[in-house]
């Protein structure tokens, strides 16, 4: 999400450069851990990757990012150029989540801890949780 949403945005408010960097170290900082406990502290049994616990994460995975991909697409096309305003989104997970955008993105990292099955990929993905479940509650009220 971190290289295809900016990317995508058709036009948007100007980030902070301060934003800009913390989330930047942030992202740095967590696909090293991430990276490193894989190639380094994990050890899976021979046939990982036909495990249910791989199979089940790994879809679930692939689903948060379909479900996160697309709700950012809803979002970045709510209004027409120029126009401004609230606006509720509506289609795809937005008809069952107001949050669509943060719930796929949520089961995207519990789908990767479940597949790895390492400490520091549930840390994130429960980091995720608190994080984009305020967001969520937030845009939510």
């Amino acid at each position: 999400r971190a290289l295809i949403f900016p990317l995508l945005i058709r036009e948007g408010k100007p980030t902070p450069f301060s934003t800009f960097v913390l989330a930047l170290l942030f992202c740095v900082f967590n696909g090293y851990l991430q990276g490193r406990s894989l190639t380094t502290y994990a050890t899976y049994p021979s046939g990982w990757l036909g495990d249910s616990r791989f199979i089940t994460g790994f879809l679930g995975w692939l689903i948060g990012m379909a479900i996160n991909i697309h709700s950012d697409h809803i979002l970045r096309n709510l209004r027409k150029p120029g126009e401004t305003g609230y606006k509720i989104p509506r289609g795809g997970m937005f008809e069952y989540v107001s949050g669509a955008n943060f719930f796929g993105e949520i089961l995207e990292w519990f789908g990767f801890a479940l597949a790895c099955c390492t400490i520091e990929s549930l840390a994130f993905a429960l980091c995720t949780l608190f994080i984009l479940g305020s967001r969520a509650r937030q845009h939510h009220k």
